[in-house]
């Protein structure tokens, strides 16, 4: 049994807990938040207790952190529970200094500990579906990616201007589902982006809209395109093209009814948000996490995962607002793999 502390008591937070709770093979067993009255209604409906984030690091009970904590906490938790003998499960990203985050993948590395990073994607069953497929030769050699991911609607743009930007907050899941589907990282980043969804957005220093082209060593392209506005609900759609054909993997619809009249041809919007349609792909990801721990096998998703889906971030970052092209070398070189 792997007995559990969960740091964070917000909505991310709620998922892990509702998650950790239900595996027959993991126990919740304390919950920290900055509000103390969330960390207390979340133990509550879940028979856990509220504690300081400081006492549940240092118990020897407890067996694993989950981090689900404001970015610019997570490499300072990261490096506390694993110096205190925790495995560790933290939300993405791994921070939003790329700097920080190497310097915590460095701190790390001795002290034994497996530290898994969340994203979750890699884990929903379409998308693996398509990474068995295309390790297996289905479609021959991998030529082309293109990833689309658009949100509903815009956040707030109070989270806007703590949230590191759209390629560190939003799209940094596109760029390790890049990383996972292509198995390598890209040698040049080239993005736009612009403000065209919410003007409060540019005038935070934010994109709402950008698209990314990727270039890898051996001449394959991968695209990612984001908005923040998609007035038909969650657009995440994945296509690979390879020398012998192309796998799909289309959204996940409120419902499969088709209508067919004489007025044309009607289905289902997509799903509303990422708690709809990706709630399997966060409980296969602990599932993963806890097989993982109490086997001592590896995790499946790294740091290393994790600092260079950040790296790529930075690389669109410097890319979009510079104009030009930017070489992977030039930011990160460990993790040109």
């Amino acid at each position: 049994m792997l007995k559990v502390g969960l740091l964070g008591a917000g909505r991310i937070g709620r998922v892990h807990a509702q998650a950790i709770s239900a595996h027959p093979q993991s126990r919740l067993c304390a919950i920290s938040d900055a509000l103390p009255e969330a960390a207390a209604n979340l133990a509550d409906a879940h028979d856990s207790v509220a504690r300081s984030s400081d006492e549940i690091i240092a118990d020897p009970d407890i067996d694993a952190i989950l981090i689900a904590t404001p970015t610019d906490t997570h490499s300072d938790l990261i490096e506390a529970a694993t110096r205190a003998g925790k495995a560790v499960l933290c939300e993405k990203p791994v921070d939003l200094d790329l700097q920080r985050a190497m310097a915590c993948q460095a701190n790390v590395a001795g002290q034994g500990q497996p530290v898994m990073i969340g994203f979750n994607r890699r884990f929903d069953p379409s998308f693996s579906a398509m990474k068995a497929a295309a390790n297996a030769g289905e479609i021959g050699k991998i030529e082309m990616l293109s990833i689309t991911s658009f949100d509903p609607a815009p956040p707030p743009v109070s989270y806007i201007k703590v949230s590191g930007g759209l390629f560190r907050d939003m799209m940094i899941h596109d760029f390790d589902m890049a990383n996972y589907l292509m198995g390598d990282v890209p040698t040049v980043i080239t993005a736009v982006g612009s403000s065209i969804v919410d003007p409060e957005i540019g005038d935070a220093g934010d994109v709402d809209t950008a698209v990314v082209t990727m270039t890898y060593a051996d001449g394959r392209i991968a695209v990612i395109k984001n908005s923040r506005r998609a007035a038909y609900g969650y657009d995440q759609r994945i296509e690979m093209l390879g020398s012998k054909g192309l796998l799909q993997a289309q959204n996940v619809l409120e419902n499969t009814v088709v209508k067919s009249t004489a007025d044309g041809v009607v289905g289902a919007k997509p799903t509303y948000f990422f708690l709809e349609r990706y709630m399997p792909a966060y409980q296969a990801e602990w599932a993963a996490f806890v097989e993982a721990t109490l086997s001592g096998s590896d995790v499946p998703v790294t740091l290393e995962d994790g600092v260079a889906a950040l790296a790529m971030a930075e690389a669109a970052t410097r890319s979009a607002w510079s104009g030009g092209s930017v070489r992977m070398d030039e930011i990160l070189k460990p993790v040109a793999k």
